[in-house]
């Protein structure tokens, strides 16, 4: 039947349509400044044909065929656009001009509509909406196309449409929603990122309560992917397009610490930055400081400001600026007009109050990072006399900050115009240290009343840690002021001489105070006889009141500034046992703060024991009697203390280093990594010591630690003890192979996957020990074997819930590991590169080798054989090397085909190119390969050796169980069957030659002399070799004894089949004659009482290798 034919009207429709339509895409697809224009003209088309209709069912009906000409004619020139690769503009621009008609032409069809409110029949359906539906039905088709351009194509044409679709059908958009939900799945990644812009835009609209349960939501999956997805491009699409809100904000810190430098960048300076406030106003927006939890606030400012690139750096400090900003005009508004002198630093004072200052470290570089991007805050910050008298943990920090700063910046007459001089800096920490006294003397007198409720408690408690901080912040100025003044610095000396020698000073004050006394000291010797002195005092006030209030005391006993230090006097305290309750707790307390001073000196100081005999009594007095205590406490600051002093000591430490090891086992988790610092410091600091006075001390103490790492140890502790070996490793103190092999056993182990400290160090580890040096790639290399078999075994040995790194994986690191390409090429002093640090560009030509040779040496399985033979493709090889290995790389590979063939198709692929790749790029050197004339070369003769004691592979080893079996191979079955499971198992019989043949060919065993095969030969007399060549059999597992009777199991079958058949087609008779000889031999060992399984097993001298190799039998079948 003939087509319609179209009226004249139509037909005069379609030829404009035909001819308007793609010079309007032409146009379009030039410059987007014509989009426009061009955007009224196709409506105005529209327009027209959507008036050309036609009567159907006698008038009961419409059929628009206009609106038909016009779709089908911008579908077919959208077919031309749809195959055109990602990047062309010209197709962009059109896709784009698509978008852009169905946005315009959906809001006249809502203009339309509000023209004519009273019109309501055709709201739901009009050509706007059709046109809608049509091209969204006609693009669906794409989704599942086999072109990657047409799918990115079609992605595209729906992600620019899909904010303007206006009203579609629930099917339509069910339909819409699930294509683009399959499409983020999609295997190429530009067409993921236009999935996840569409998806992005539609999850706006989408109602959480319509999801099917078990279904996840749009936004869901949109974080799924902002979190998963390989692709940082995609990724970076998730980040800029999903909707920022209280669901969202989680995700989206966590992608501060993405691998992607971009993607973080995009994190602070877009996200971030542009939602602190709403729009262009001071309203408080999502990502405004207030918005955030405190622990939020540290992880943007820790991971912005401490990333490793600079461009994620700056912008993490442009949005601390526009917090500043923001929180500045906040406080404005609700406190109303500040105090001139306070308006600069007010902004930073309102940010500080939101942090936690107790942290010390990422406060001061938010500060930092701010002085530094804005510079008009610090050059006009001024602390008058008012700010000194006013302070709070705040407003001394930000001083403390400003002094650190300007030191740093060496902008000294700002320093000068700002701060106070030394004495008035003086007087104002004694004022605060009183205050903080009195305080702490009325709450421990209120609370021995019993006069304080729970929130008296608290107000209290927090007002007393509020001047603590600002006592500390104060004397961390301290050390950074310039003490030319003689006067002040006598009054700042002997005002923290005072804090420390006062019982009742805090314990956090204690470094602080430390710190400004080393500044203030002459020497180290003087350091440690002005602190030696104040612990002989803090000591001596745990005496009777009385004592402590001699009248006849020397007033001059204590030494003043600038004075030699007097004769430390000794101890007289009490015994324990005389002690009061009371005076215990005191004596305790008083002690445990001297340990905390002696740790905190010694960690000041870098001279000798020796140098400073005054520790002498400290250490007799204090530290020892504190290791020696049960209270873990005490024990704990006196092992720390004792490991400090060894630092300093050698001889100490030689006497105590099997202390802290032994110790280290048996502590709780805390003490461990106290130990263990302890441990390793000594060790670096008297490493030649230790190996001048007994070489084996090193060794054992690294044993005892490779012991603790393999035992089930915690996260803490085993992070600590990798760190430590690492050291030791790269600094050269530790040479052997051992360590390094369990550090890569630690590193790939699942019990460690969730230890980011330890995977982050170990990774960091072997990129620098492996690039730093050509011999350390030789050991890698060196280890492989050992390292994957470990990791294998490991792998066994694992559960179901466990995962590992496969065996590619561990391949491909060690390839990565070995590269030469990457080796860092050491410099000397004189600018040259040290010759002793050339790369071994042959190192992985190397490792092919022993590669080949394992192949050739052991029986591996076929994962393996597969993952061996894939890296040999992997490996670089140079483009020329020295001629024994080529040649040696050569024998072993053809050795391989010849002795050992490969089975697995896609191993012997692997082979067979990485084969081809070495004849063709070393072909002169291989020009003319015999193995004859290889075997005349005397430097190839350990080499020929090794092949020729390789016994080639049964060529029955894979036939079916149904071949015919030989007599002589099914005599030496017999011989090994000893159990019953063996003789009841059905296939034992069946795959006899089969099962046993794989013990035989253990290489350790087989790849023996001459001398040891003719050890191995029993005094029984046995069969003479075939004249044939055939492969040779270990001589013990010839010499058989008659096993108990066996029962073999078969189907009627195969029993034909079985009947056991020479080699030749007929038996010699002299061989039926020496076996009925060697039966009755066996026979007459049965009557004297000898059981044969126990003499094959017993009575050899490899007796422990025979009996593995039955067990390895047995397992096996």
């Amino acid at each position: 039947m003939p087509g319609r034919t179209l009226n004249a009207g139509a037909a005069a429709l379609k030829n404009k349509v035909s001819a308007q339509i793609p010079k309007i895409l032409e146009q379009a697809q030039i410059t987007t400044a014509n989009h426009q224009k061009n955007l009224v003209a196709l409506y105005k088309l529209q327009t027209e044909a959507s008036q050309c209709t036609e009567e159907v069912r006698k008038g009961r009906g419409v059929k628009l065929v206009g609106e038909k000409i016009f779709e089908e004619a911008i579908l077919q020139m959208l077919m031309r656009v749809l195959p055109v690769k990602k990047g062309v503009l010209q197709a962009d621009r059109v896709v784009k001009f698509v978008g852009q008609y169905i946005k315009f032409v959906n809001e006249k069809a809502v203009e339309e509509r509000n023209a004519d409110a009273a019109d309501d029949d055709d709201e739901d359906d009009t050509t706007a909406s059709r046109f809608t539906a049509r091209l969204l039905k006609f693009l669906f088709k794409g989704f599942l196309s086999k072109d990657k351009s047409v799918r990115y194509r079609v992605l595209q044409t729906v992600a620019e449409m899909v904010s303007h679709l206006g009203e579609v059908d629930e099917e339509i958009y069910s339909e819409l929603r699930s294509s683009l939900l399959d499409r983020v799945n999609d295997k190429e990644a530009p067409v993921r990122v236009q999935a996840v812009l569409a998806l992005s835009k539609l999850s706006g609209s989408e109602d959480p309560s319509e999801v099917q349960e078990g279904e996840q939501t749009v936004l869901q999956v949109l974080l799924d992917i902002l979190e998963h997805d390989s692709s940082a491009e995609v990724r970076r699409a998730t980040l800029l397009n999903i909707p920022v809100n209280d669901d969202t904000l989680p995700a989206i810190l966590e992608r501060t610490r993405d691998t992607d430098t971009t993607l973080r960048k995009l994190v602070y300076s877009v996200v971030l930055e542009e939602n602190v406030t709403l729009g262009n106003t001071s309203e408080m927006g999502l990502t405004h400081p207030r918005a955030f939890t405190i622990a939020q606030r540290e992880r943007i400012i820790r991971n912005g400001l401490g990333d490793r690139e600079t461009s994620v750096r700056a912008a993490a400090a442009s949005l601390l600026g526009k917090w500043v900003d923001a929180v500045e005009e906040r406080s404005a508004k609700e406190e109303g007009e500040e105090k001139p002198e306070e308006k600069v630093e007010s902004g930073l004072v309102e940010l500080l109050k939101m942090l936690d200052l107790a942290e010390q470290e990422y406060p001061a570089d938010a500060v930092m990072s701010i002085f530094t991007s804005r510079t008009e805050i610090f050059d006009n910050m001024k602390f008058g006399p008012e700010y000194w008298k006013n302070l709070t943990p705040e407003t001394a920090f930000l001083a403390r900050v400003f002094v650190d700063h300007g030191r740093t910046t060496d902008d000294n007459i700002r320093l000068e115009a700002a701060l106070p001089v030394v004495t008035e800096l003086a007087f104002r920490i004694q004022e605060a240290y009183n205050s903080l006294t009195t305080d702490i003397t009325e709450e421990e007198e209120a609370r021995l009343l019993n006069d304080m409720d729970e929130d008296e408690k608290a107000r209290r408690e927090d007002a007393r840690l509020e001047k603590e901080a600002v006592i500390g912040e104060l004397l961390q100025l301290a050390v950074n002021l310039d003490y030319s003044d003689e006067i002040g610095r006598r009054k700042m000396f002997q005002l923290v001489r005072d804090i420390l020698s006062k019982e009742i000073t805090p314990q956090s004050l204690l470094n602080r105070c430390l710190d400004v006394l080393r500044q203030l000291s002459d020497s180290e010797r003087d350091l440690i006889r002005v602190v030696v002195e104040i612990v002989q005092d803090l000591r001596d006030q745990a005496r009777d009141d009385d004592e402590d209030q001699d009248p006849t005391k020397d007033a001059d006993a204590e030494t003043a500034f600038g004075e030699p230090p007097t004769t430390v006097r000794p101890v007289r305290a009490k015994p324990p046992r005389e002690q009061t309750a009371e005076e215990k707790v005191r004596s305790d307390t008083i002690d445990l703060k001297c340990l905390l001073l002696c740790i905190g000196m010694l960690e000041r100081v870098n001279g000798t024991l020796d140098e400073n005999s005054t520790l002498d009594g400290i250490l007799k007095e204090l530290i020892v009697p504190s290791v020696k205590r049960k209270e873990f406490i005490f024990r704990e600051k006196g092992l720390i203390s004792l490991g400090l002093c060894c630092l300093i000591a050698k001889r100490l430490a030689m006497n105590s280093l099997g202390l802290f090891v032994t110790q280290v086992s048996s502590s709780p988790e805390t003490l461990q990594t106290s130990l263990l610092q302890v441990v390793f410091d000594v060790l670096m600091v008297h490493e030649t010591e230790f190996r001048k006075e007994d070489p084996t001390i090193f060794p054992q103490v690294v044993q005892e630690l490779l012991r603790l790492l393999g035992s089930d140890t915690s996260d803490k502790v085993r992070a600590l003890l990798c760190m430590g070996l690492s050291k030791l490793v790269l600094a050269g103190m530790i040479t052997d192979d051992e360590p390094v092999v369990n550090l890569i056993q630690t590193y790939l182990s699942p019990v460690t996957a969730d230890n980011q400290e330890l995977r982050q160090c170990l990774t960091f580890f072997f990129q620098v020990f492996c690039y730093s040096s050509p011999i350390n790639q030789e050991t890698i290399r060196r280890i492989f074997f050992r390292t994957y078999k470990t990791l294998k075994d490991d792998r066994a040995s694992l559960s179901e819930e466990e995962e590992m790194v496969s065996s590619a994986q561990i391949a491909a690191l060690f390839m990565d590991w070995t590269d030469p390409t990457k080796l860092r090429q050491a410099v000397n002093g004189q600018g040259k590169t040290d010759p002793k640090n050339q790369a071994n560009m042959s190192i992985q030509l190397d490792l092919a080798v022993d590669i080949v040779r394992k192949l050739l040496e052991e029986d591996w399985e076929k994962e393996d054989k597969k993952v061996f033979c894939q890296l040999l493709g992997k490996l670089h090889i140079p483009d020329t090397a020295d001629d024994d290995k080529v040649k040696e790389l050569k024998v072993l590979m053809h050795a391989l085909r010849s002795r050992r063939p490969l089975r697995d198709t896609t191993t012997n692929n692997a082979f067979t190119k990485f084969e081809t790749t070495i004849t063709k790029k070393f072909e002169k050197q291989l020009e003319d390969f015999s193995e004859e004339e290889y075997r005349k070369l005397e430097q190839l003769e350990d080499l020929f050796q090794f092949v020729d004691s390789i016994i080639p592979d049964d060529d029955g080893e894979d036939i079916s169980l149904d071949e015919p079996k030989r007599k002589g191979k099914k005599r030496r079955s017999d011989s090994m069957m000893t159990t019953t499971t063996e003789a009841d198992d059905p296939s034992s019989a069946g795959s006899s030659r089969r099962g046993r043949s794989k013990p035989r060919s253990k290489r350790p065993r087989l790849s023996k002399s001459d001398d040891e095969t003719d050890d191995d030969v029993t005094e029984l007399t046995t069969p003479p070799p075939p004249s044939a060549p055939t492969r040779t059999i270990p001589k013990r597992l010839a010499a058989v004894k008659k096993p108990p009777s066996v029962t073999y199991i078969s189907s009627d079958d195969d029993e034909d089949d079985y009947v056991p058949t020479p080699r030749s087609k007929q038996r010699t008779s002299t061989r039926v004659k020496e076996e009925e000889q060697l039966d009755a031999e066996l026979d007459a060992m049965d009557d004297d009482g000898e059981a044969p399984f126990d003499y094959i097993i017993d009575g050899d001298s490899q007796d422990e290798d025979e009996e593995e190799e039955v067990n390895d039998l047995l397992a096996e079948d």
